[in-house]
């Protein structure tokens, strides 16, 4: 038996299923960063994104070095699945940004948006603009509005996906799969 084997046993028994292909997540990335110099071209403010760990990392590390121009990144960290293939609807703040936001247009990444519980109750909205940020908006790498229990406004979306629980480019299932290059839908064995 081969390491990951041993790593996923503990887990329902379940597969994954190639989705969206690392080809496709690295020119929706060039799109994503050519869209975002454009938008921000002629601002001459500070530009933070806020990545949301743990699962934005990945997404963020590639999304800043497609953006030409220059820009600042930070992280936050926020909990809402723990162990479980869905949300449980409660957030748990573990990390705070070091940053000062103030006077400067920020993007929040995220890996995915489902519920909008996490970007809307973990107050990372209304907490970034009461820090006087000028401008907040939101990047993503999935959307899945079929889910949304909180209106969010989406700025920049990598791919608008139907209700599959996914892995691999940073997201998890109970802490494995991040280091998949592509993004996988994980089909838990009846």
């Amino acid at each position: 038996m081969n390491r990951m084997s041993d790593i996923t046993e503990a887990l329902p028994p379940h597969r994954v299923v190639p989705f969206i292909t690392e080809e496709q997540i690295q020119h929706r990335l060039q799109q994503l960063g050519k869209q975002i110099t454009e938008d921000y071209r002629d601002v001459h403010r500070p530009l933070l994104l806020v990545g949301v760990l743990k699962g934005a990392a990945i997404f963020l590390a590639d999304l800043v070095r497609s953006i030409s121009r220059p820009v600042e990144f930070d992280f936050v960290a926020i909990s809402s699945y723990g162990k479980a293939t869905h949300t449980s609807g409660e957030v748990r703040i573990l990390k705070d940004l070091d940053a000062s936001v103030a006077g400067k247009d920020v993007i929040i990444v995220e890996d995915i948006l489902d519920t909008g519980l996490t970007l809307r109750f973990s107050y990372l909205m209304e907490n970034i603009r009461n820090r006087h940020a000028a401008s907040v908006s939101v990047c993503v790498l999935l959307d899945k509005p079929s889910r949304r229990r909180v209106p969010i406004e989406v700025r920049y979306c990598g791919f608008r996906i139907d209700n599959h629980f996914v892995v691999g480019y940073g997201m998890d299932y109970a802490e494995q799969y991040r280091n998949l290059p592509y993004i996988g839908i994980v089909e838990i064995s009846e």
